[in-house]
């Protein structure tokens, strides 16, 4: 398999793997396509709205960008089950529950189990990346006595926090139909740089090529975790001054420091955002340090794709094509 060396083009294109199938979203146009039961594949395309000030400045936009991905992300993924017929089941019986779901919630079942799931999801991150290592920290301290090593609380809870995702994608990995999505991921890494490299999309072409992006969700979220690290050093939140100044226990100053770090999302969101925009559009010793902890970490999140899982790849992707390809361009603001 060969590396990609030097693109032809650094585009903006992006995607992301569904049931069954890919959604590409191009400077202009987003498109998906899924495969139905029968084998055909169905595709749907949609105009982006013009993009708003705040979603084009820099170290602001980030956190906005994130925001509507995860927002269409879920959306994306609802219509790749309904085409898919992944959740159709041809010989069960429906329980009570899933009646009186359908029944209360009709055609929008899909929509309300995404939100409760959405829910459940971001409460999850929050109490495993952001509570657990601070409360984590807070015990191993103890264990030191009067020894201080408050001044190592960032770098501790920061490498907890990898360690939990690193072991979060390496346990979803294991599972049967998430390997699959996996596949899918992989076909969307592939085609876009057998796009990038100027080649005609084939599924031979497309296979030629790697499956690792520096421009992908997991590098992201790996340099969230990574940067928080920095800003929460550069920035301190001690539990013992907020303990000392609110008159509050070590319980309630950790909770507070939790708190501040939450507040300090959207900067570490905005930061991580403009390093991958830059991972993506340079090629040199400073971006391939930036980007391989995030592709080493891709090893777990995609998988060597089929033919049919290609040709998904690029059914997505032809709809969102810029007419002309500098339009596409990384480095085009």
């Amino acid at each position: 398999m060969s590396k990609r060396e030097k693109p032809v083009l650094r585009t903006s294109i992006g995607g992301q793997a569904l049931i069954e199938g890919i959604m590409m979203k191009g400077p202009k146009k987003a498109a998906l396509a899924v495969r139905k039961k029968n084998g055909e594949i169905e595709t749907e395309c949609k105009d982006l709205p013009e993009k708003k000030w705040y979603q084009k400045c820099p170290f602001v936009r980030g956190i906005f960008n994130f925001v509507a991905q995860l927002k269409d992300g879920m959306s994306y993924m609802n219509k790749s089950m309904e085409i898919s017929g992944y959740m159709e089941e041809d010989d069960e019986e429906p329980s009570k529950f899933e009646k009186w779901l359908e029944k209360t919630f009709g055609k929008s079942i899909m929509s309300v189990v995404s939100v409760i799931g959405a829910v459940f999801g971001v409460g999850l991150a929050v109490l495993l990346f952001i509570f657990l290592p601070t409360w984590l920290f807070t015990g191993f301290q103890a264990l030191f006595g009067d020894t201080d090593i408050s001044p190592f609380r960032s770098l501790f809870e920061g490498v907890i926090k990898i360690l939990i995702y690193i072991l979060y994608l390496w346990l979803t990995s294991l599972m049967k139909d998430i390997r699959r999505t996996y596949e899918y991921h992989g076909a969307e890494h592939k085609t876009i740089a057998a796009y990038e490299a100027g080649e005609e999309l084939t599924v031979e072409n497309v296979k030629k090529h790697i499956r690792f992006h520096p421009r992908c969700g997991t590098s992201f979220i790996f340099l969230v975790l990574a940067i928080s690290i920095l800003v929460t050093t550069l920035v301190p939140i001690n539990s013992e001054q907020f303990a000392l100044w609110f008159g509050v226990g070590k319980f309630a100053a950790d909770l507070m420091r939790a708190v501040c770090k939450i507040l300090l999302l959207p900067l570490v969101v905005g930061i991580s955002y403009e390093v991958i925009k830059l991972a993506g559009r340079y090629d040199n010793i400073a971006t391939k340090i930036i980007s391989a902890p995030g592709l080493a970490l891709q090893r777990l999140t995609t998988r060597e794709p089929d033919e049919g899982q290609i040709e998904c790849a690029i059914a997505a992707i032809t709809p969102v094509l810029p007419e002309k390809g500098e339009e596409g361009r990384e480095d085009k603001w």
